[in-house]
């Protein structure tokens, strides 16, 4: 069976329309309401003009305390890392200069969601750069257009008001200063991309891979140049912190995402399945087969696995996904940067699907790379299309178009939907890994076959 025919060439013009066309999507929705979390996201930026960044996670104590950051009526604590806090800054004070009193409105979720959608962009002209120096114009405008035009992306950002292109924004933009050979730029924006949200930690083997690979100068001295760059800009993001006496409050707020007690964070993926199995086969007692297993799954808490006489999943699911990850970075080790995203995007899939307290957003950052490796590599398409079907099904059946929009019934498949999904995901991963497992090292070698 040969390999998927190329997409045909896009025309300037189309792709123009097709740009702008994405940009009218996005904007007629941004004042929709989001998730609860745009909320946070309000409060978060209420207190860093307010109060400074410096303080929002507390300020000192033994053990160091934990701030309470309030607006209004809401109070919240702080765990996202301090680079968000500063994006949340500036929209605020934005913010302010039509709203002197900060009150909570439409306008105010429109500011709120404005970076997502430059972040947006920003990644749209990371895929186009990028893919343009290491494969060719037409593959440049067709990763552009898998991210861009890409529902789930729609979604994610300007629907539901996630934070996730704040993260992929620096991501790519960090792969790309490694392929222009610009190591020190790589290792900032690595920092920046890891300092904004954690799963932008998935980016540094795939830019170091690419520097490695990309490197003009020589290798040892350009990683050195990464280090430093990502050293530095570490250091003053967290300086204010440091000058407050907050850094061991910084440290514990961040830490806290890592104590989540669940299996699954309404992930659609392996521990989704699994929570749905044990909650029906010890509900089936009291409400019968038929209520236990086509009932509504909810969140499960891992300490509540445990003392249900299970193991504690979370050293076997971190095993899982590092061997998984190490595997696709090794074996892109001696192919070129299509390669390396390709590799990138399965350790984030394979994170998502087989590690526990992930929660629906977390399969995010495998779109901008897969898109530019499905670009590039069309026997990736299949793949990048079931990823993307994915993450828009589990952001959906969750949250569907935010509080706006009334929320459809989970169980119109009788059983609950996000659970198929899950299983879908997991057969998905397996096929993306045999999909990658099957790449040529290089799009030379793709195309001479």
């Amino acid at each position: 069976m040969g390999s998927p025919r190329p997409l045909s060439p896009i025309s300037t013009r189309f792709f123009r329309a097709l740009l702008l066309a994405g940009l009218a999507a996005r904007v007629v929705v941004l004042p929709l309401a989001g998730t609860e979390d745009v909320n946070v996201w309000k409060t978060w930026s209420y207190a860093a003009v307010s109060e400074g960044v410096s303080r929002m996670y507390g300020v000192g104590g033994t053990p160091p305390v934990r701030a309470v950051v309030s607006w209004g009526e809401r109070r919240t604590t702080v765990d996202y890392p301090p680079v968000t806090l500063y994006g949340l800054a500036l929209a605020g004070r934005t913010y302010l200069l039509r709203d002197p009193g900060f009150r909570d409105s439409r306008w105010l979720t429109v500011f709120i969601k404005m970076p997502g959608l430059i972040g947006e962009m920003i990644v749209c002209a990371a895929l186009f750069l990028l893919l343009r120096r290491v494969a060719s114009v037409d593959a440049a405008r067709t990763a552009v257009l898998f991210y861009w035009l890409n529902p789930a992306i729609w979604l994610n950002g300007a629907v539901l008001g996630y934070l996730d292109p704040w993260t992929a924004a620096p991501a790519m933009l960090s792969v790309l200063a490694a392929v222009a050979g610009l190591p020190m730029l790589a290792g900032a924006l690595v920092a920046i991309a890891a300092l904004t949200k954690a799963q932008g930690l998935f980016i540094e083997p795939v830019t170091a891979l690419a520097l490695w690979r990309s490197a003009r100068l020589a290798r040892v001295r350009s990683c050195a140049l990464a280090i430093a760059g990502a050293a530095v800009t570490t250091a003053a993001v967290l300086l204010p912190y440091v000058r407050a006496g907050a850094l061991p409050n910084v440290v514990q707020g961040v830490g806290a995402l890592m104590r989540h007690d669940m299996l699954s964070g309404t992930a659609a993926n392996l521990w989704w399945v699994m929570t749905w199995i044990i909650r029906a086969s010890y509900a089936t007692r009291d409400l019968g087969a038929w209520a236990a297993w086509t009932r509504p799954v909810r969140i499960l808490g891992i300490r509540r696995v445990v003392e249900l006489g299970y193991l504690n999943p979370r050293p076997f699911t971190a095993a899982m996904v590092i061997i998984v990850a190490a595997w696709a970075i090794w074996r892109a080790r001696r192919g070129d940067v299509v390669l390396v995203l390709a590799a990138g995007a399965l350790a984030v899939h394979a994170y998502f699907v087989l590690a526990v307290q992930v929660h629906e957003n977390h399969l995010y950052l495998a779109v901008p790379l897969l898109a530019g490796a499905a670009a590039a590599r069309p026997s990736l398409r299949g793949p990048f299309a079931a990823v993307s079907a994915i993450l828009a099904a589990n952001l959906y059946l969750f949250y569907g178009l935010g509080r706006d929009v009334p929320l459809p019934p989970r169980t119109f498949t009788v059983i609950d939907a996000t659970v198929i999904v899950a299983a879908l995901n997991v057969v998905t991963l397996a096929w993306h890994a045999s999909r990658f497992a099957a790449l040529p090292e290089s799009v030379a070698a793709a195309d001479s076959r």
